[in-house]
């Protein structure tokens, strides 16, 4: 198990900002969920909008701002300028909106909100490049920091490409490049940085001990490794190496499931709270898309592809989140707020932090506007499709609501006593 020091921890007022902004898009993306349907392919421009919306907002929002507080924390070293941050989140902010809009109803901002999204990402990558200089212990978190980096980077620089051909007419053949650019972006940064901080994050709040930790290793290097022979499948459009490279990366996705299993039998702390409830849907969606991909590749069946996708990014991807900004909130809140105060007067523990009621509210509405939006994919019911997307929707408001009050729990008591 990793040791983690809070020496080189930002100030929550820069993490912050990236919480609220990632809740705010993550409902607004939400509530805009319903207008999709069964019938939308991967080149459906409504999708294409709503998934930059969704995955630039959010998605990379909560990680940009969970990577500002863990890399320095796990790496035992600081920033090579914390300052950056503050410039990140609101260029990825206005980026994703004009992307959105771009995309949705004028290509002609597109390049704009392209160029502010790619700049964000490119101030993010270099202060964790010349971060990672600094480090002298390469651990398996270091080469998964190091390595979903590089992927972001090919990632952006072929989705910058793509913008640039829908607003400008670059000349860009998108079909070919389209499924690299989702490949190394959810593949290679997403998933690869969700696998290297949960080796962080999980036996840290279930207390596990002295599990093996051959098959992340193993899952790491296989994943990879798919990843990045697929973008040289795309680069000389091989059919048979991008087909081999995404069996590759199922296979590293079987193993850190089963790392996940032996974290799990030794965890410590029984309570099934909702940060452990949304790590099993979370890691059983993710099971259910791996039963899925696999059919989908070999079968040529797109809608199958579709429903994996899903039960990927609105299964694993919001639980894994979700679940862990009700651990990551708190404690950053009490450390900021209350720890100087441990020893002169009485203070919250973290489970008095975590709002309750709202939690549950968001965790059941979201679990079943998942499986039901899911099940509409798989037998192609619109109806079915709909319902679970304003399920979720009411989810994303109770994740918004628990989101602004463990943000703002003790502010006012803090406030009156300065």
């Amino acid at each position: 198990m990793f040791q983690v020091s809070r020496e080189f921890a930002p100030p929550f007022s820069l993490i912050s900002p990236y919480f609220t902004a990632g809740s705010i898009f993550y409902m607004i993306a939400m509530l805009l969920l319903p207008m999709l349907g069964v019938d939308m392919t991967t080149y459906d421009i409504t999708l294409v909008a709503w998934a930059h919306l969704f995955l630039l907002g959010f998605v990379m929002m909560i990680i940009f701002g969970a990577m500002a507080q863990l890399v320095p924390v796990v790496l035992e070293v600081g920033h090579f300028s914390v300052d950056f941050y503050y410039l990140i989140w609101p260029l990825l902010a206005v980026g994703t909106v004009l992307m959105g809009a771009g995309f949705a109803v004028f290509p002609s901002i597109l390049p704009y909100g392209g160029i502010m999204v790619l700049v964000s990402m490119l101030i993010f990558l270099a202060d964790t490049a010349l971060t990672l200089r600094k480090v002298e212990r390469v651990s398996l978190t270091v080469k998964t920091v190091a390595v979903t980096n590089a992927f972001l980077l090919l990632g952006i620089l072929v989705g910058f490409a793509m913008a640039l051909t829908i607003g400008a007419g670059a000349g860009i053949d998108i079909q070919k490049w389209l499924t690299a650019h989702i490949v190394l972006v959810l593949g290679g940064f997403v998933t690869l940085t969700i696998v290297g901080m949960s080796m962080v994050l999980l036996p840290m709040f279930g207390l596990s001990h002295g599990f093996d930790e051959t098959p992340v290793k193993r899952a790491f290097k296989m994943m990879s490794i798919g990843v990045a022979v697929y973008f040289v499948g795309a680069l000389f459009n091989s059919e048979s190496l991008r087909f081999l490279s995404l069996l590759a990366v199922f296979a590293g996705t079987a193993l850190y499931l089963w790392q996940i299993w032996l974290i799990y039998r030794t965890r410590a702390r029984k309570e099934s709270d909702i940060w452990f409830r949304s790590m099993a849907v979370g890691y059983a969606s993710l099971a259910f898309a791996l039963i899925l991909a696999p059919i989908a590749l070999i079968g040529h069946l797109e809608s199958l592809a579709i429903a994996a996708v899903w039960f990927l990014v609105m299964g694993f991807f919001i639980f894994l989140i979700n679940g862990h900004l009700f651990k990551i909130i708190p404690f950053l809140v009490w450390f900021e707020r209350y720890s100087p105060l441990v020893g002169k007067e009485k203070v919250p523990m973290l489970a008095d932090m975590v709002p309750k009621k709202s939690g549950e509210f968001q965790f059941w509405f979201t679990a079943v506007g998942m499986a039901v939006g899911g099940a509409g994919l798989l037998f192609g019911s619109d109806e079915l499709f709909k319902g679970g997307a304003a399920f979720m929707a009411v989810g994303s408001i109770y994740m918004f609501i628990s989101v602004k009050w463990m943000m703002n729990f003790g502010k006012s008591q803090m406030q009156e006593k300065k």
